[in-house]
């Protein structure tokens, strides 16, 4: 009778271990489907950015007041990502006295004030 209770409970330690390692397995795939996922999904986000949302033209940067817009080719459209909208009304409010004073104390790419 004590053999038939260890060979009982080696069996359920067996089946413990096989849970656990059917398990981590279970979880390894997930993160790997996770993370293919995740490419997937960037690459989809890329082709979706770079194409006009009106026409499925392609987008092209433009630049207008120092903000960076796309703009299709085809439709000549011009899309504005978020707070883009809010910097050019505020830059234009400020009139030319405001874009006078940003060319005078600004800083160029180098990190050199302009020189008037």
């Amino acid at each position: 009778m004590e053999n038939e209770k260890d060979r009982r409970a080696e069996k359920f330690d067996e089946r413990a271990n096989e849970d656990f390692y059917f398990a981590a397995k279970d979880r390894e795939l997930i993160d790997e489907m996770r993370v293919e996922f995740q490419k997937a999904e960037a690459v989809r986000r890329e082709g979706r950015i770079l194409s006009c949302p009106k026409c499925a033209g392609k987008l092209g940067n433009t630049t207008y007041m120092e903000f960076v817009l796309d703009r299709c080719e085809r439709c000549g459209g011009i899309w504005l990502d978020k707070g883009e909208l809010e910097g050019i009304v505020r830059r234009a409010a400020r009139g030319p006295l405001g874009a006078f004073l940003d060319r005078c104390f600004s800083k160029n790419e180098t990190g050199n004030k302009n020189q008037v």
